[in-house]
């Protein structure tokens, strides 16, 4: 019998000594089906988790999903959706661990994303700034307990009938994330593609600030109907959370004011140390920014660009016998899946690829404490991709969860040489002073392996000359984001705002001379106009460290 076969089968069945009656089957995907089922003990309807039988076959793994589902029992909030009890039973002579959790009547955020696209091209951002605000004051109090939910998405956030925010699937994730599973100890990581943190992709220890990476994306998803980044496989799209930078919301939502664009900037933050401190900090901006503008409706600029992580799978496996193109993705029609199910989209697995954080960002490795790297994150083992059929939540191309070996790590690490390069090689310092500072045309000693930088990306000089007022100060601006743009236009820039900068020459033949690699003061980060600080800017070299 099928697996889908089988599944259907257990409803009518009962669990726990029949005290949870199986009746319909509400959905399913790659760890698990979700049934409606009675408690006659309780005398209430409950929603009953059972886990795959391959899952139950592994006395590890169902010790371990046992304590996961007793700690997030303890969760008790208005957002949360609530673990009435776990155990296993036997089903046709084979264990299968469950859980019981509270049934919510209504329907996925997935599907009332789906409706307000349809509607309105996007989610109103007044509304979509609630969604997060309150999926936020969930994480609040799972964070507090030292639980990282790991799958974040429209698919495991639930509004009843009355528009409460539920969050749900916690802790599964984890438990497919401790290492107690053959599945686990050979290096796999979990998670979602599309929502995938970049240090989950790197199948790094996480914390709760990889949460909120997560509620970044599914919140520039809301407000401009698609997501950051997609491509056609997860390994292109896990590519492009490590290396590449998300559009600003505005640039699709032509609606959105500028708060949005730099709340969704913020959480999108490659290094977590650049996030929001906690989920706590995230939630009171979403409701500060919510409060500050008059809402508009959607006004979608229509037509898409390049792909994300175009290029990858055909550069990292060229066909045998051919050089690796450029670029260019494999284009497959787009097919729509149905929005699922309620609970339609258990929390299970997903890629990883590789990106190299520079030293100088200070991204550590989280230390030990209950937002600790996890156990079982081995080295590597071959690639292997096992794909989990899931629904897809919200609309988006493939969304599914699935399952890979991080040896991708080790395949991307070609393309995650672009940030590994920047780090701290030979340097000296130029004082630019803003009177005639060194130019990006400059004569430099050329090395081998020297690279030209692209000159095309200029900064336009009224980033510097009339910056974004801060949102906390009307004394204030904000910074511009300066980096991976040509030093000569951005000499321009600073000199037609009187701005004092030093240039630190660092060797990088990725992105090529003259191309910014880093400046101080950070980007949106806020000063005194009329007391600038001295700026600080590493510009390539060209040459290899």
């Amino acid at each position: 019998m099928s697996q889908d076969g089988a599944q259907n089968a257990n409803a009518g069945r009962s669990l726990a000594g029949g005290r949870y009656q199986l009746r319909d089957l509400l959905g399913q995907g790659g760890m698990a089906s979700v049934y409606l089922a009675y408690d006659s003990v309780l005398d209430r309807q409950v929603a009953v988790k059972t886990l795959h039988t391959e899952l139950g076959r592994e006395p590890a793994f169902r010790e371990r999903f046992r304590r996961e589902a007793q700690a997030v029992a303890k969760l008790t909030h208005t957002n949360i959706v609530s673990v009435f009890d776990t155990g296993e039973d036997t089903v046709d002579s084979l264990t299968t661990p469950y859980i019981v959790m509270e049934y919510i009547e209504g329907r996925p955020l997935s599907s009332v994303y789906d409706e307000d696209v349809r509607r309105f091209g996007a989610v109103p951002a007044d509304k979509a700034l609630k969604i997060t605000a309150d999926v936020l004051a969930a994480l609040e109090i799972s964070h507090e307990m030292g639980l990282v939910h790991r799958d974040i998405k429209p698919g495991n956030v639930m509004m009843n009938k009355r528009g409460v925010v539920k969050v749900m699937d916690f802790g599964i994730a984890r438990a497919m994330q401790s290492g107690v599973t053959s599945m686990t100890q050979t290096g796999m990581v979990v998670g979602t593609p599309q929502y995938l943190s970049p240090e989950q992709a790197l199948g790094r220890g996480v914390d709760a600030r990889s949460d909120l990476y997560s509620v970044g994306i599914m919140l520039f998803q809301l407000v401009t109907g698609r997501l950051p980044f997609d491509a056609d496989s997860p390994l292109a799209i896990a590519y492009a959370h490590v290396q590449e930078e998300p559009p600003a919301p505005s640039s699709v939502n032509r609606s959105l004011p500028p708060a949005v664009d730099a709340l969704v900037a913020r959480a999108l933050k490659k290094n977590p140390n650049e996030r929001f401190p906690s989920a706590e900090a995230m939630r009171d901006e979403c409701l500060r920014v919510a409060q500050s503008f008059q809402a508009a409706p959607p006004s979608i600029v229509h037509g898409s660009g390049p792909q994300s992580g175009q290029g990858v799978g055909a550069s990292v496996f060229p066909p045998v016998g051919q050089a690796p193109p450029h670029s260019g993705p494999v284009q497959t029609p787009y097919q729509p899946t149905p929005a699922p199910h309620p609970y339609g989209t258990p929390a299970p697995s997903a890629p990883s690829p590789a990106y190299g954080y520079p030293q100088q960002s200070g991204f550590p490795t989280p230390p030990p404490g209950p937002y600790g790297p996890q156990q079982g994150q081995g080295t590597p083992p071959p690639y292997t991709v096992a794909h989990q059929q899931q629904h897809a939540p919200g609309g988006g191309r493939n969304n599914r969860s699935v399952i890979i070996g991080s040896a991708v790590v080790a395949v991307v690490a070609v393309g995650g040489l672009i940030a590994a390069l920047t780090m701290g090689g030979g340097r000296t310092k130029d004082d630019g002073g803003g009177d005639g500072g060194p130019s990006a045309t400059e004569s430099v000693s050329r090395a081998p392996g020297y690279r030209e930088g692209d000159a095309s990306r200029t900064v336009e000089t009224t980033e510097c000359t009339e910056p974004r007022e801060s949102y906390l100060d009307p004394d204030k601006v904000t910074m511009p984001d300066l980096t991976f743009k040509d030093w000569g236009s951005v000499v321009q820039c600073l000199k037609a705002a009187g701005w004092k900068y030093k240039k630190v020459d660092v060797d990088e033949n990725t992105y090529g001379q003259g191309t910014v690699m880093r400046q101080n003061p950070k980007a949106r980060s806020d000063f005194d106009p009329k007391a600038a600080p001295e700026m600080e800017f590493e510009v390539s070299t060209g040459n290899p460290e």
